[in-house]
């Protein structure tokens, strides 16, 4: 005979295999239908502190997010996805691939993932409405919430921890199937859901391809990214002041993010050929024309990008980048609209076509620099104008800081680049 203690305790552990296989059936359906919305793998992972958090803050103590403020000050909602959603069991990791197939060409580059024509926050958000639904039609009382890359969340250690792939020493998270190329986007929710095997082995061996091939040293270590060096934060976080001169160079034709430890990953190799037609290329990035960026107007820009990802540059630093790629480019071609770029009202693009001149090194182009520079009123960019024309090699005239002493292009003696081998501010 069973005792009413024994039938109890029975009769708990049939609800529970019960719950845990609604709970499965629940959760392989949910990953069936964002398969079905064109993403390219789906994990569940529980709500907890992730290990990275304990790395971040480490990295924050370093100092490698260079003027990111927001990250310091955000740092503790990263500590636990309840901060987001209070209550928050399961979330849901889907991947969507961005690698179309399509080859690189030669000239001014935006990072791949912007080539498209939508923003992939409100695509992915798009694709993971219905499945948040679906989750709230078959649990009326779960609670969800669908973030994609703008809120406190670290969602690359949650994206390992729900099988989706492994730190990349480039800091990106890497799968066997498909390689790195791939958005992130995540529904929270208050519901048990079955968890997936987090991904615990790392598969880069001795490689360090992605390492060596960065062209501003941006990782002090395997695994970590000094991002006060990196291509991408001072192509599009560092929007506000003029990129280091001794960075410069390595920026090459970069100006919207970087790819360079991607192209060389070799797990990229298996990549695949095909992508939601929103992240095919637009034909305004694809080629990129560098001299009619320059020449856009800031509502000819807003135009064109104020729907796609490039609009978190700005016009200002958008221009500023493509400044500096053309000289890296030593695209002569370009020089009448450096020229012109020279009086811009942005100090951060005059700063920037005065070094791009300086690197194609023209009578002409020098001649302007140092006409500029003698009209200038910012001292930044004043400062920033003699260390172009010194790395150069050239002469940097006498100016002054209050007032413009010489009408636009005119020189006081007529000869701009003999007056001293360093910049001079008189005293006042």
């Amino acid at each position: 005979m069973i005792t009413w203690t024994a039938f109890s305790v029975l009769k708990k552990l049939r609800d529970r295999v019960v719950a845990v296989k609604g709970s499965e059936t629940l959760s392989s359906d949910l990953k069936q239908l964002a398969l079905q919305q064109g993403f390219s793998a789906v994990g569940i992972a529980p709500a907890v502190t992730p290990v990275g958090y304990h790395h971040l803050l480490e990295w924050l103590d370093r100092g490698y997010h260079a003027d990111m403020q927001w990250m310091e000050q955000r740092k503790e909602a990263r500590e636990h996805p309840r901060s987001m959603l209070p209550g928050t069991c399961s979330l849901i990791i889907a991947a969507m691939n961005y690698h179309e197939g399509t080859q690189p060409v030669a000239g001014p580059r935006v990072s791949r993932y912007a080539w498209g024509t939508s923003d992939y926050h409100t695509l992915l958000k798009t694709r993971l409405a219905p499945v948040a639904e679906a989750l709230r039609q078959r649990l009326p009382s779960a609670k969800t919430r669908i973030v994609v890359d703008s809120a406190p969340l670290l969602e690359r250690d949650f994206g390992r921890m729900a099988g989706l792939g492994w730190y990349g020493k480039n800091t990106m998270l890497i799968n066997r199937r498909f390689g790195s190329w791939f958005f992130l986007g995540t529904i929270l929710t208050d519901a048990q859901l079955h968890f997936d095997a987090p991904e615990e082995q790392q598969y880069c061996g001795t490689c360090t391809r992605c390492l060596d091939a960065c062209p501003t040293q941006a990782f002090p270590e395997p695994g970590v990214l000094d991002a006060g060096r990196c291509i991408s934060y001072l192509t599009i976080e560092q929007r506000r002041t003029a990129i280091p001169h001794e960075l410069r160079s390595g920026i090459g034709e970069w100006i919207f993010g970087c790819d360079v430890c991607q192209d060389v990953c070799p797990w990229n190799r298996f990549a695949p050929t095909q992508a939601p037609e929103e992240f095919h290329p637009r034909e305004a990035l694809h080629p990129v024309d560098g001299r009619a960026l320059l020449r856009m107007t800031a509502e000819e820009f807003s135009g064109l990008f104020s729907a796609t990802p490039l609009a978190r540059t700005g016009y200002a630093a958008m221009r500023r980048n493509v400044a500096l790629a053309l000289g890296n480019l030593r695209d002569v071609s370009a020089e009448p609209e450096l020229l012109q770029a020279l009086s811009d009202e942005s100090a951060i693009v005059r700063s920037a076509a005065a070094w791009a001149l300086c690197q194609l090194a023209t009578a002409a182009g020098f001649v302007a620099v140092r006409q500029q520079l003698i009209r200038e009123q910012d001292a930044s960019v004043q400062g920033d104008m003699s260390a172009s024309l010194l790395a150069a090699g050239e002469m940097v005239p006498e100016y002054r800081s209050d007032v413009a002493l010489t009408p636009p292009g005119v020189c006081d003696d007529g000869n701009c680049g003999a007056a001293t081998s360093a910049a001079h501010v008189p005293d006042a």
